[in-house]
């Protein structure tokens, strides 16, 4: 992994299946955004001196400067790599403040190592063998095609990432920040855009042009995903009914529950818990 193209009309980035592709064993840095991907894993990788143990389903977030080297790759995966400017625009100056790239930020300072559940492992494989697929082919409108790909990989990399408001501060994003306090606050009552602008002393209309802008999601689309996400999480770790996890998550009306649940994953908590990693 050494660069990536640099021709006009050219997409600046570059896809590598695992394990068809050799990694550098030895340490190094780069100056690009890495995603890696290890949908089947075993051994080690170092990144900036600390030893990580790979699982299944581990997704590396690696930003630019991050020392990292190999024991050997993965049974199975992928690796992406772009520059900063391959998504950022001229509304954020600094790819740290990028929304998409968020996850990125916060590894600046620390390793960042997200999980994919198993349920959803087949799903994120498609997304990087579909970005591969356009960035090979090159048919027509791929550089449009695989711009797109690449932010659908970078919002479902940000919705696995944990302490999403302080991160949001941390990219000086206060609004933002408050906003996903209201709903990791309040997402388990019967919360609506409505609560969350009166509590951030905006209309619901300015609240959801803003939101929508800066993360690409409408305010009722995040609660509903940080109410899913603890769904996952529940239906995951306890052996509490279906009906009890929905209630806990803010859904009084299970079969609605149900409806959001598999409108989101495509399958229903019931088959989620059974598909799903114990323990992970």
């Amino acid at each position: 992994m050494v660069g990536f193209p640099h021709r006009p009309g050219v997409p600046p980035t570059v896809t590598a299946r695992l394990p068809g592709r050799s990694l550098h064993a030895t340490a190094h840095s780069h100056d690009f955004l890495i995603l890696f991907y290890a949908r089947h894993a075993s051994g080690t990788v170092l990144i900036d001196d600390q030893a990580w143990e790979l699982h299944d389903g581990d997704l590396f977030v690696l930003a630019p400067g991050q020392v990292v080297a190999f024991d050997r790759p993965p049974v199975d995966g992928w690796v992406v790599w772009f520059p900063a400017d391959a998504v950022r625009d001229e509304t954020h100056p600094s790819w740290r403040s990028h929304p998409l790239l968020f996850p990125f930020a916060r590894g600046a300072d620390r390793a960042q190592r997200l999980h994919v559940p198993a349920p959803d492992r087949d799903t994120w494989t498609g997304r990087f063998t579909d970005l591969d697929t356009e960035l090979r082919e090159r048919r027509d409108g791929y550089p449009e095609a695989a711009h797109a790909l690449l932010s659908l990989l970078l919002v479902a990399a940000a919705r696995l990432t944990p302490d999403l408001a302080g991160q949001l501060r941390s990219a000086h994003e206060p609004l933002l920040a408050a906003v996903f306090d209201v709903v990791e606050t309040r997402f388990a009552t019967t919360l609506s855009l409505a609560d969350v602008a009166a509590a951030v002393a905006l209309t619901p209309g300015h609240l959801t042009t803003v939101v929508r802008r800066k993360t690409g999601r409408t305010v009722q689309q995040w609660i509903t995903h940080r109410r899913l996400q603890e769904a996952r999480r529940l239906l995951t770790g306890t052996t509490l009914p279906v009906a009890a996890v929905a209630r806990r998550v803010g859904y009084p009306d299970v079969s609605y529950f149900i409806k959001r649940f598999r409108a989101e994953f495509t399958i229903t908590p019931a088959q989620w818990r059974a598909t799903a990693d114990p323990g992970r």
